[in-house]
């Protein structure tokens, strides 16, 4: 016999997800006089950052890049603030604009109830009737563990980057990093910086980029020349730019693809990766090249050039992916495939029946602020045109 679930009314926005989109939403919400209820299946604020983020992890970009609306980080903190700085700025943006998530809240299904006109989210425990509904789990909501032949008979350590704190206990180890994006790539300089013997596959074409250039962040450095010039012209910028500092990075087995960084961000939402020191340590041998993986052995893996090599353990920095399509019940608004909204970037914040995204617009925290602040006004119009409703339970 099912348990009857509490069905709770909410007279504003339910958002679900308590990392910087859902955190944004709500503070561009009160701003406007709105009230907001958001639900987070973790026991705390930005879980992705907090529990399966690796230690040395620092922001990309600088941080006037990464601020949430209406609050800039303290000024003493580094260009690049630190994974633990991060973690204390989003504290202190909740406690600033007294936003209190309700947690251990998992959302299993969201389906919007057409003869009410309400969207009905229901938890582990209780039911949540409301007008609007805010999708904030975001791009990275779960680990993709891809599938390779003979993964079950490997005998050493196999983990995703989710598990991976830091380098430490791997000194003198054998270890590979599978992907080779911003994660596989600090990940190896981690595990190189404490001695491990790494080796980086690298299977597809990218673009290494140094993190600044001229005295200035390389991301800053583009947003500023786009405001002047067309991308295919920026784009020679920076790859002329990347081949005067850090040299032609083909012969050390990284290939760059024939589209520029910025169109290629653009039209399939790749980031070029920020060099970090990395490079240096191709460069020098210390952290060797290897292709794709062919399958894996009960001692190490088969390379696709037939090269057989021993692993002590193997990381798979292969990313994440949206679980919107596992909970939410509706076609229209999100892809079921990749749990992305349909619409591209800038429309991909507003649905039909009050259905809103916030932070799918591969732009990271810049796009989670705009989104944040287009949601809130939508929804405040609404609300003000609209009789208020007192909160109560059915």
């Amino acid at each position: 016999m099912e348990t009857e679930l509490k069905c709770v009314w909410v007279p504003g926005p339910v958002i679900v997800g308590a990392g910087p989109s859902g955190l944004a939403t709500a503070a561009c919400l009160k701003e406007k006089g709105v009230p907001s209820l958001i639900l987070e299946r973790e026991n705390c604020l930005a879980s992705l950052w907090k529990l399966k983020a690796y230690d040395r992890l620092r922001l990309h970009l600088p941080r006037q890049f990464c601020e949430l609306p209406n609050m800039a980080f303290p000024p003493e903190f580094p260009i690049y603030p630190t994974k633990l700085q991060f973690l204390s700025y989003i504290e202190a943006y909740a406690k600033h604009f007294s936003i209190e998530p309700m947690f251990g809240k998992e959302v299993r299904h969201a389906d919007y109830d057409s003869t009410l006109g309400f969207w009905r989210v229901r938890t582990n425990e209780s039911e949540f009737v409301c007008r609007w509904l805010v999708v904030a789990t975001g791009e990275n909501a779960e680990a993709v563990m891809p599938e390779i032949a003979g993964m079950s008979d490997f005998r050493g350590r196999l983990l995703h980057t989710s598990m991976y704190g830091h380098g430490a206990g791997y000194n003198g180890k054998k270890v590979l990093v599978v992907g080779c994006g911003n994660s596989g790539m600090e990940i190896s300089l981690d595990l190189c910086n404490n001695c491990a013997q790494t080796s980086l596959v690298v299977r597809d074409k990218l673009h290494v980029l140094p993190r600044e250039m001229l005295g200035l962040s390389t991301f800053g450095l583009s947003m500023w020349l786009l405001k002047w010039f067309p991308t295919k012209l920026v784009d020679w910028f920076l790859l002329f730019s990347s081949w005067f500092i850090l040299g032609d990075i083909q012969k050390f087995g990284l290939t760059r693809p024939k589209i520029g960084p910025l169109e290629l961000k653009k039209t399939t939402g790749k980031t070029p990766v920020l060099d970090v020191g990395t490079l240096a340590k191709i460069k020098t041998g210390k952290i060797k090249v290897v292709p794709g993986i062919q399958r894996f052995t009960r001692e190490g893996v088969e390379f696709v050039d037939g090269r057989v090599l021993e692993f002590d353990s193997v990381i798979l920095a292969t990313g994440y992916r949206s679980n919107v399509p596992s909970w939410l019940k509706e076609g229209e608004f999100f892809n079921k495939q990749d749990g992305y909204p349909k619409t591209p970037f800038p429309g991909s914040w507003k649905g039909s029946n009050g259905l809103y995204s916030v932070g799918f617009t591969k732009r990271g925290l810049l796009g989670v602020s705009a989104d944040a602040r287009r949601v809130a006004e939508d929804i405040s119009r609404q609300w003000n045109s609209e009789t208020k409703h007192l909160c109560f339970e059915l």
